[in-house]
């Protein structure tokens, strides 16, 4: 298999120099994708857009996500009385061309609007940040990590697309009713195999924080009935919540969008949903076994949007509405779009590639069934009275 070798030979060093000879698969994933050097997301290893790619994302099938995105964006502006300053907080922002959509569209439709606006990125990764970088050349973008963000000092709206399903997770597993959690270790190999690089394998142990305990308490999820079998396994993003309670804090009056792949908790631990939400997505197909291909292939886990809402209201954020991406451009006019294809002048093939990106878009079956999470923070009364077009029904 495809994995890196130094990356191998580092995490194996953590295990064998762990109290326990063990870490949790939370600590693996982290190195696995975030390495600074080494990790998939850190190195020249991934690979975003359509063609040849591991995965595609919604702003890899053309400009029309990002402009409908920027309409919304643009709607809270007005919302909040068109502030002189609006920041605009995107959280890992690919190769930025989600960001060109955007700052594009408003530049060309709202000026006022983009006179206003102060773009942010937060981008842990160097590689992708130098494209970032490379590609808004001519747009005026900040860069900073999330911690570096003062208290209390954005005005606007953080968002983010595909971000929560990257961050690491804890794995657990139920035995005789009680939960255990998932640790990675270092087993042994084979003659047969002889590999130079090292086996890791799971073992099962007592929890490493009870946060993990608790994290159910918080989406109202009972996981001593016995409708769960012995040998039910799941994740929890305790990272998630981490990362959550930093957006709150760093927003003082505005709105947190959150789009990603995931469920409400009560579908995420279905007991028949047995064996979690742990994918590994490699030159475009996905399987579900993170100890090849290791630092090569990207790994997610589908988001608990109930830990996000109910988190974030500890946290002081107000939830504003969630939806499905299909219903939420629909609303914002992605439907008037592809009417408008018939009598648009372009070459059939370049027509036909663009409605079919439109229909990807909103596909139940695919992108169209992803989460979209709105939650805001220091609105008046009558501000957060307003429904957000995105979040309004189509009828």
């Amino acid at each position: 298999m495809d994995s890196h070798s130094p990356l191998c030979q580092i995490i194996a060093h953590r295990i064998i120099t762990s109290p326990q000879k063990r870490i949790t698969f939370a600590e693996y994933m982290d190195m696995v994708l975030y390495h600074p050097e080494y990790g998939y997301y850190s190195s020249d290893a991934i690979k975003i857009g359509f063609r040849g790619s591991d995965f595609f994302t919604s702003a890899s099938l053309g400009a029309d996500f990002g402009e409908l995105l920027a309409k919304q964006l643009y709607q809270m502006w007005e919302i909040l009385d068109k502030p002189i300053h609006f920041d605009l907080v995107e959280m890992g922002a690919g190769q930025g061309i989600l960001a060109s959509h955007i700052l594009n569209y408003i530049k060309q439709e709202y000026p006022d609007f983009f006179t206003a606006v102060k773009y942010i990125i937060v981008e842990k990764s160097q590689s992708l940040k130098q494209e970032q970088q490379q590609r808004l050349q001519d747009f005026p973008v900040d860069w900073c990590n999330l911690e570096e963000i003062p208290s209390k000092s954005i005005n606007g709206c953080f968002f983010s697309n595909e971000l929560v399903d990257a961050f690491p997770v804890h794995q657990f597993t139920l035995a005789a009713g009680e939960l255990r959690e998932i640790y990675v270790t270092i087993g042994q190999q084979s003659e047969e195999e002889n590999s130079a690089l090292p086996l890791f394998i799971e073992i099962i142990g007592e929890p490493s924080t009870p946060q993990l305990g608790e994290y159910f308490k918080l989406v109202g999820i009972d996981l001593s009935q016995n409708t769960y079998e012995n040998g039910y396994r799941s994740e929890i993003n305790l990272a998630a919540l981490n990362w959550l309670g930093i957006v709150a804090d760093c927003l003082e009056r505005g709105y947190v969008l959150t789009i990603d792949y995931g469920y409400p908790a009560h579908r995420y631990y279905n007991p028949r949903r047995s064996q979690g939400t742990l994918q590994c997505y490699y030159q475009h197909r996905h399987h579900d076994n993170p100890y090849i291909n290791i630092g090569q292939q990207d790994i997610t886990a589908h988001v608990d949007f109930t830990a996000l809402s109910s988190w974030g209201e500890r946290c002081g954020l107000k939830n504003m509405g969630w939806t499905q991406q299909g219903l939420f451009l629909m609303a914002l006019g992605i439907g008037e779009r592809l009417a408008a294809l018939s009598s648009q002048q372009q070459p059939i093939s370049q027509l036909l590639q663009r409605r079919e990106g439109l229909h990807q878009l909103i596909n139940p079956g695919g992108l169209g069934n992803f989460g979209v999470l709105v939650q805001s923070q220091g609105l008046t009364e009558q501000e957060a009275s307003q429904p957000l077009q995105g979040l309004v029904v189509p009828e």
